[in-house]
């Protein structure tokens, strides 16, 4: 630390080693020899993940309003990391691109693919431990657009196989791509910050081989990389002889149903409270309810008391509450404004009251919900949920995981494309050819199964994320 700090006061000092610099030696020296088995198997998990995300999002209304420009990630279900942000979404619709477009000779394998992807998901969480702000939801900037632009430059830098040199200039490059405000949260805008996240990654890799130039210190200035965050507090990445992947240390969220992840806890005690009230025989009694109290930190952009859109729906603590109280179930249709007009919805939501406890932060490693619902006879249940099923604390199991795949892909690919995919996936690292799955990836399902709805997805946990950005 003394170190940056002394490097930060004297910028022309070059006997300085720069933040660049450093992360750029970790890009050009990380090789597959450096991949631990616990890494490879979180990540293959990550990978099926946002493919089945990213094909589900290809059905939204945001893609095909920008389907002419690019494809785009559009649904938020996506995988979610600590500190916050959707790690996998900038970075493999890159690589699943490249694998296509570049020259068939030499061949890029799956242990190729794993690695590039391992390095952007790398570089995002280095860049998120430099700032205490990072560590809790966001307020300013949406992190995927800030970290994932980097992420998306790294792991495209190391896929090209860019020397250290040009690792720096695609880092320093994009830098000046990123960043997106969070008050476009909730909106169609929102999807546009990751499909930006990766081209622009992309294009800053391109610049760098081209010989573009940037600040090669600009992650250890304030003005630099530490505008985006509070309290910037860069570190010096460890050498290649100490490196420990974060992704050994810190697995990912799997979102259960397409909305922010802090509705994922709310969604576990719904269903908890749910259990008292509701019987085989009789509904939920919503005429006898008199209120409900959701205490769970103080998130403004997901406490949105009456949603109007399915982004806000997305983005609010109390209509995912009342959705699992009134169905006992979340899926994907659960977002639809027909679903969001309901009159049992709309009559839940006026019932609905939030507190916020001091000691429940806006922290995915420690928030937590409790939820009341009182009667007007006076009974009153609440129930209260630490981790969610999906939380890095609570995996979904691999066939979760996989029918999460199934039901995202099915209306987009054949079914024997989704049960190869997820055969392959399982065995990326054995891959001769990760352009293999690019070639699936084409293989669409037949119009009447493509219409056929997927309302067989309630687990209470499932959650949709973002298109593919496979343009070249």
């Amino acid at each position: 630390m003394k170190q940056t700090e002394n490097c930060s006061k004297n910028p022309e000092n070059q006997e300085c080693n720069s933040q660049v610099e450093s992360f750029a030696k970790v890009i050009h020296g990380l090789q597959v020899g450096h991949l631990t088995d616990r890494v490879i198997q979180r990540s293959k998990r990550m990978v099926l993940d946002a493919l089945g995300v990213g094909l589900l999002g290809t059905s939204t209304e945001v893609f095909h309003k920008a389907s002419g420009y690019s494809k785009i990630h559009s649904m938020d279900f996506d995988d979610t990391w600590h500190p916050a942000t959707h790690p996998s979404g900038a970075v493999l619709p890159v690589l699943m691109a490249l694998s296509e477009a570049l020259p068939p000779s030499p061949k890029y394998s799956g242990l190729d693919l794993l690695l590039a992807f391992n390095v952007g998901i790398e570089v995002q969480g280095r860049l998120l431990c430099f700032s205490k702000e990072a560590c809790d939801i966001p307020k300013r900037f949406h992190p995927p657009s800030v970290v994932g632009t980097l992420g998306s430059a790294a792991a495209a830098s190391k896929f090209f196989g860019l020397s250290v040199t040009e690792c720096q200039e695609a880092l320093a490059i994009a830098v000046s791509h990123a960043g997106a405000p969070m008050a476009n949260a909730a909106t169609q805008t929102k999807p546009l910050h990751m499909g930006n996240a990766a081209r622009h990654g992309l294009e800053a890799a391109f610049l760098a081989m081209l010989g573009l130039q940037g600040n090669k210190r600009i992650l250890d200035s304030e003005t630099g990389f530490g505008a985006f965050y509070a309290n910037y507090s860069p570190k010096v990445l460890p050498d290649l002889d100490s490196h420990t992947w974060l992704l050994e240390k810190q697995d990912v969220a799997f979102k259960r149903f397409p909305a922010h992840l802090a509705t994922h806890w709310v969604a576990d005690t719904a269903a908890s409270v749910r259990r008292h009230l509701v019987t085989d025989k009789a509904p939920l009694p919503i005429d006898r309810i008199e209120r409900i109290v959701l205490r769970i930190p103080d998130v403004q952009y997901v406490n949105r008391p009456l949603p109007k859109s399915e982004h806000e729906a997305r983005h609010s603590f109390q209509y995912v509450a009342c959705v699992m109280l009134l169905d006992g179930v979340i899926t994907v249709p659960a977002f639809h404004k027909r679903q969001i007009d309901r009159p049992q919805v709309r009559e839940l939501l006026g019932k609905v009251e939030l507190e916020h406890p001091r000691d429940n932060l806006p922290n995915f490693n420690t928030l937590y919900c409790e939820m009341s619902v009182a009667l007007k006879d006076g009974a009153v249940f609440t129930e209260r949920s630490d981790t969610f099923y999906g939380h890095w604390r609570k995996p979904l199991s691999q066939k979760d995981l996989q029918e999460k795949f199934r039901a995202n892909s099915c209306r987009t690919l054949s079914c024997h494309a989704v049960e190869r995919l997820i055969e392959i996936v399982e065995n990326l690292e054995d891959l001769e050819d990760c352009s293999v799955l690019t070639t699936l990836l084409k293989e669409t399902s037949p119009p009447k199964i493509a219409s056929k709805s997927i309302q067989h997805l309630t687990v209470p946990s499932y959650n949709l994320s973002y298109g593919l950005t496979t343009s070249k």
